[in-house]
């Protein structure tokens, strides 16, 4: 398989490869003076399967466009497959149409994919709130994978927590929790959030509990697939500082961050965040190079 990365995933593309014991395929990608991109693929790929790595974060729509441009021209120049591999999937929660006229992103997106010429699509810990698994969105072959095993090792072999308990810091992050705590040998829980509106109130605010969980003098690793604003973990840290956690570590696959973000969550008391490089950032510690390449040589 030859394993080529566009420009938001160029150095995950290269980790990739080496796990898989080979060179990234030679891509050349530049802009004109007009912002229009230049694409041309210096690899032989005819009659070859393609894995073609682009993340889609920060600036979704020039990925997007960047990789259906990569994979129209594998598929012209003869790609037996070409297997798309979106760590961070962009336009995920659009996924039910609440007003008329609104776009069905999601749907839109893997119609672009499908009919670009990719023949199945690989997704990390994909954030899909309605349709729950990505191969409800996909008319070819999708699989979601997951990176939280890889963020318990990191947490068990170098944040070293005392008497831990992993939390999700809603009822949806449960599930990572329960995965980073087999990894922890710990128990694990998940915060709910419940709406209160108080009289006169417009607008309903979050209240959350840990229920009959008891935190004191113990580390709390937080465990979630994204950290976009940072609002909910920080005040999720916060609850827990109250009732006398410890030291508060933080995991997330995919390191949004909305401006202020790390700031909002390291006020609220964390030791350390950690992600991984689904989305290049200060935090992304941890990369999803061994599942992709795992996911890869197990494909159909």
């Amino acid at each position: 398989m030859i394993v080529i990365g566009g420009s938001a995933s160029t150095s995950l593309a290269e980790k990739v490869a080496k796990q898989l014991g080979q060179e990234p395929g030679r891509i050349e990608i530049k802009r004109f003076p007009d912002g229009e991109k230049y694409i041309r693929i210096h690899e032989e790929v005819k009659g070859q399967d393609v894995a073609l790595i682009q993340s889609l974060y920060r600036t979704p729509d020039e990925y997007v466009f960047e990789y259906l441009l990569i994979a129209d021209t594998l598929r012209d120049m003869g790609a037996t497959s070409i297997t798309g591999v979106t760590p961070y999937l962009a336009y995920a929660r659009q996924d039910s149409r609440f007003y008329p006229g609104e776009a069905l992103s999601s749907a839109s997106l893997a119609k672009f994919f499908e009919a670009a010429g990719t023949t199945s699509i690989i997704t990390i810990d994909c954030h899909l709130h309605r349709l729950g698994d990505v191969s409800k969105v996909f008319k070819i072959p999708a699989q979601n994978v997951s990176a939280m095993n890889l963020l318990g090792k990191y947490a068990r072999e170098n944040l070293r927590p005392k008497k831990p308990i992993v939390v999700g810091p809603d009822e949806e992050a449960e599930q990572w929790a329960g995965t980073v705590a087999k990894e922890l040998d710990a128990e694990h829980t998940a915060f709910t959030k419940r709406r209160v509106r108080k009289e006169g109130e417009t607008k309903s605010r979050l209240e959350m509990d840990t229920g009959s969980v008891d935190v004191k003098g113990r580390d709390i690793v937080f465990a979630d697939d994204i950290i976009s604003t940072g609002g909910t973990i920080a005040e999720a840290a916060k609850a827990c500082k109250k009732k006398g956690a410890r030291r508060i570590f933080v995991l997330c696959t995919h390191p949004v961050l909305a401006d202020g973000a790390l700031k909002r969550i390291r006020a609220a008391g964390a030791t350390r965040i950690v992600g991984t490089d689904t989305i290049p950032s200060p935090i992304s510690t941890v990369s999803v190079a061994p599942v992709i390449a795992a996911a890869l040589k197990t494909r159909p």
